[in-house]
């Protein structure tokens, strides 16, 4: 598919190809040469040339490479953007952190992003607009955490779901992994003093049994201090139970995500979801009553349903009045089934349905305020969390800027120490079978209790 003399580059144009083509019906080469601080890309598309000329002086060799990798990549979407006749709105970016790259090019990244990276003016102005609501939240010079507790198991599978999970009725480790979570949640007490949010995630952890999600919940109560901000991902509504919901409240959780995907009932039953769309709207009303803060997640370009469906459930959550509703784009994720269904995701009109969303949701009175991307994303677009003021979720912000350290506990999870004077992050992963994690446990907060020395 791709031949370039840039080899240290290549897996990142192989990236970009991928937004227009799974490569089978072209031919690429591409050529990058430089004179001094001028630089020129050449790309061959069956057979068409196209050239593109840059020029960078660059601070440093890291620098130096660094732009030399985004010249290749613009040359690569630039003649692909003119052989399909295609413009796609993030361009040439590929990174999953379009705003955090903007906060490190600093002033002026609007330039970069359009000349650079090809980004459309539309989507820079997004970054621009959640760097703006971010403000209050945003700190990379304190010595705060945020903590995230890793729960894979769910009730069920979703046809997009590439989550190292387990469904839960076919599990024989729920209690085995509930001791071994809780033992490494309290090898922290006593190092989580600067901790300001809590993350409970999965799979979804209120399918859990209520003994054992009281016993994570006590354990994660006992090793940080009240007040600060607590979530849980809820989830799916076919497992919200009002004694899940009293548990949670008595443990200080403030924050829960009830997840309805889609508002659809056809489309429910297509991804593998035991719920409909009249369950959300129950358990939404029950969860609300406990006076919790919650965020309700929904997703653009699912299976056949078309912008009029979409429309509707963004209009549904946005009349349930939910504190914080992301907008997701359908991903093609390896390991998911959809992926066993299709190389590549052409969804019609999803432009049409992450514009709206954009629209109705601004209109309503919510803010965008954290923003990432995925590879594979239909249509090269992106996932955007909405708040209403004074709503924002500190934890989503914490974790997709990589401001602040992040420990984490349980199979799967992958803590990260941030060290923001030298602009690097070192991780430190647990092993995704959760049979594994369980038998090496002690090892596992050994090697943590060293990595935050």
């Amino acid at each position: 598919m791709l031949t370039t003399n840039r080899q240290d580059f290549k897996k990142e144009l192989e990236e970009v190809i991928y937004m227009f083509t799974t490569g089978s019906d072209i031919e690429v080469a591409h050529e990058q040469t430089a004179n001094g601080f001028n630089y020129k890309d050449v790309v061959f598309v069956n057979g068409n040339t196209f050239s593109i000329e840059n020029f960078h002086e660059p601070v440093d060799e890291l620098d130096k490479k660094r732009y030399e990798k985004r010249f290749s990549k613009l040359a690569i979407y630039t003649a692909l953007s003119n052989f399909y006749d295609i413009k796609l709105p993030w361009g040439a970016l590929t990174g999953i952190r379009p705003v955090k790259m903007a906060r490190d090019i600093g002033k002026g990244f609007e330039e970069q992003f359009e000349k650079v990276f090809g980004v459309s003016k539309k989507k820079t102005e997004l970054v621009r607009e959640i760097i703006k609501n971010q403000c209050l939240i945003y700190d990379r010079d304190g010595e705060h955490k945020s903590l995230f507790i890793g729960i894979p198991f769910c009730p069920s599978k979703c046809a997009y779901c590439s989550f190292a999970s387990q469904i839960i009725s076919k599990s024989k480790c729920v209690n085995e992994y509930t001791q071994a979570l809780v033992k490494e949640i309290l090898s922290l007490k006593g190092k989580l003093s600067s901790v300001r949010s809590v993350y409970v995630g999965g799979g979804t952890p209120v399918c859990l049994p209520d003994e054992n999600l009281e016993e994570i919940l006590s354990a994660v109560k006992s090793v940080v201090k009240e007040g600060i901000e607590f979530t849980v991902e809820a989830g799916r509504p076919d497992v919200i139970t009002e004694s899940n919901l009293s548990l949670m409240k008595e443990h200080g959780v403030t924050r829960i995500c009830v997840n309805p995907q889609t508002f659809l009932d056809k489309t429910l039953k297509l991804i593998g979801r035991n719920h409909t769309a009249s369950d959300v709207l129950e358990k939404y009303a029950l969860a609300k009553s406990f006076g919790f803060d919650i965020n309700l997640d929904v997703i653009a370009g699912l299976e056949g349903e078309t912008v009029e469906d979409f429309k509707n459930t963004v209009d549904t959550a946005i009349s349930l009045g939910a504190d914080n509703i992301t907008v997701h784009t359908l991903c093609l994720k390896r390991g998911a089934e959809l992926k066993l269904k299709t190389e590549r995701l052409d969804v019609r009109d999803i432009d049409e349905m992450i514009d709206y969303s954009y629209k109705a949701l601004t209109s309503a009175g919510y803010r965008p305020y954290y923003l990432y991307r995925q590879k594979y994303a239909a249509g090269n677009l992106e996932n955007t969390g909405y708040s209403k003021k004074g709503k924002e979720c500190i934890y989503n912000v914490d974790v997709m800027e990589e401001n602040s350290d992040n420990p984490a506990c349980g199979a799967n999870a992958v803590s990260k120490r941030v060290f923001n004077s030298e602009n690097r992050i070192e991780r430190c992963g647990s092993p995704k079978d959760i049979v594994t994690y369980i038998e090496k446990v002690d090892k596992i907060i050994a090697e943590k209790e060293q990595f935050f020395k």
